[in-house]
């Protein structure tokens, strides 16, 4: 997790097909993020900006997928809040 010009930049780690959408801690320097969605047809991705933007209490339009949209391995751009903030809400 780190600072962006417009918010924080999150680098998250997929886990698609869970049970439930949960954050499972942090990897190797990434958020793990378990998703109720298949990794098909983009729904694992709108599955993780949804998510991500609940968690931190923003709108989904401030929420966006930088790198990654074929992978387990995302970076995420999330507008409008602190670094401080997301970790708060992620609980690191």
């Amino acid at each position: 997790m780190r600072a962006a010009h417009d918010g924080v930049t999150l680098a998250v780690w997929v886990i698609p097909g869970a049970a439930r959408s949960e954050c499972a801690g942090v990897a190797d320097g990434r958020l793990r993020i378990r998703l109720a969605a298949p990794a098909r047809e983009g729904r694992a991705n709108q599955e993780l900006v949804r998510f991500v933007a609940r968690q931190l209490g923003v709108a989904r339009k401030q929420v966006t997928v930088l790198a990654g949209s074929t992978g387990r391995r995302k970076l995420v751009n999330v507008a409008g809040i602190s670094v401080e903030q997301a970790g708060r809400a992620f609980r690191l």
